[in-house]
């Protein structure tokens, strides 16, 4: 069963049919982020001088395709970091940027 999911983006919001399965995994993946980028602001100095983290890209094919992606490296924390949200389907695609623990939140809200 899927219900309609809203992410919030500074300007608006995005909202489509998602499966709690989906954004089970959706959240997993945000998790682990934003705990790489907890411990890599608790490392200290600039995020150009930390070791390299691996970015992050979620994908999801379903009613829509939607992409969230996440580059740790430029970052200096998860409540300073952005992801790139794509969101398209035969008819239409969106790509805009959003607060990663906004993302994490409205997900977590979807899933509760």
């Amino acid at each position: 069963m899927s219900a309609p999911l809203t992410l919030n983006l500074p300007q608006g919001s995005l909202q489509f049919t998602f499966s709690s399965e989906a954004a089970q995994g959706l959240k997993v993946a945000l998790g682990e982020l934003m705990t790489a980028l907890k411990a890599a602001a608790a490392q200290g100095g600039e995020p150009t001088r930390r070791t390299p983290q691996p970015p992050m890209e979620y994908r999801h094919t379903g009613d829509v395709f939607l992409e969230v992606f996440c580059n740790p490296n430029i970052w200096p924390s998860p409540f300073a970091a952005k992801a790139l949200i794509t969101l398209r389907d035969d008819r239409i695609r969106v790509t805009t940027e959003a607060e990663l623990s906004q993302i994490y939140e409205d997900v977590n809200a979807y899933l509760s």
